[in-house]
């Protein structure tokens, strides 16, 4: 059984950073891709960042496009997602999330099989 467990979530001034990070158990960290997502209050969970196996291949969604970075450690076995320039409507809940059998990142939600209990990031104006 695949477990995800997210970190760094807090509070923070706009302007400032956050990294946030996943750890990953349960099978093999470096043969799947990873993603990260986000749910504000009353919105859909939406999609952040993704990662392909090798950590070559990336993908952003256009709001957090040149602020956040994603990146992995696979001898850590850990997921993290670097937060700079962050804005009031970054607030929300951020989830790691991992496909079953897909190497290269994907968008949409429906495509990960296993998610994190979520990690709260709250940025004040």
């Amino acid at each position: 059984q695949v477990q995800l467990v997210e970190s760094g979530g807090g509070l923070v001034q706009a302007g400032g950073s956050l990294r946030l990070s996943c750890a990953a158990s349960g099978r093999t960290f470096s043969s799947y891709a990873m993603g990260w997502f986000r749910q504000a209050p009353g919105k859909e969970r939406e999609f952040v960042a993704a990662i392909g196996r090798f950590g070559i291949s990336r993908y952003y969604a256009d709001s957090v496009k040149g602020r956040f970075t994603i990146s992995r450690d696979n001898a850590k076995n850990t997921l993290y997602l670097q937060m700079n320039s962050l804005k009031p409507e970054d607030t929300a809940v951020y989830y790691c999330a991992a496909p079953n059998r897909i190497t290269i990142p994907q968008t949409l939600p429906a495509a990960y099989d296993y998610w994190g209990q979520g990690t709260q990031v709250t940025v004040s104006s």
